[in-house]
């Protein structure tokens, strides 16, 4: 029988973008501005983000603790709110819309590994939070998923398919329980 061997992984052809010095740069910014709890001024961070390559939009709110990992592959709409402890696994572009709101401890990933290849490949694929979607306190959205607009993701479920325009998820896989109505 076969067994995983990581000492054959290899992440070709995969690239992060960016240069080494600017990934580098990007970590320390990371670690001081955006991970810390010392850093609550959206402004600044918006600012910053851009300035990595980021497409964001008006009125961000990014809180503290959310760690992004390339920020030139992150696009943020208008009136966007992420909350504490967020993780943005953007190995590949990670696109959010407008009018969302990311609770916290939510993780977005676009990386995963081939468990059934020996070397345990990288597979990456982008997430898109398309326009007024919700995704509750602690909730992760895999990679390859688009929430579709106004789609809500309930505290701690996990999406591993596309979530339907207007209709709240719940659970591990995450399945559709109800209609979204907005009054």
């Amino acid at each position: 029988m076969k067994q995983t061997d990581l000492l054959s992984y290899n992440n070709h052809p995969y690239n992060p973008g960016g240069t080494a010095f600017k990934r580098c740069m990007w970590y320390i910014i990371n670690a001081i501005v955006f991970k810390s709890s010392l850093f609550p001024f959206y402004g600044i961070k918006n600012v910053l983000l851009r300035s990595f390559g980021a497409k964001i939009g008006s009125e961000v709110e990014i809180k503290p603790n959310v760690n992004i990992k390339y920020p030139w592959w992150l696009t943020i709409g208008n009136e966007v709110w992420i909350g504490e402890n967020v993780w943005i696994d953007s190995l590949v572009p990670v696109t959010i819309g407008n009018n969302i709101c990311i609770s916290q401890g939510v993780t977005l990933l676009t990386g995963s590994h081939n468990y059934k290849k020996t070397t345990f490949d990288l597979i990456t694929k982008p997430v898109i939070l398309e326009d007024g979607v919700w995704l509750g306190a602690f909730s992760i959205v895999n990679a390859g998923v688009t929430a579709g607009s106004h789609a809500v993701l309930t505290a701690g479920s996990v999406a591993t398919k596309n979530l339907e325009p207007y209709f709240i998820y719940q659970g591990n896989p995450a399945v559709k329980i109800r209609e979204r109505l907005i009054e």
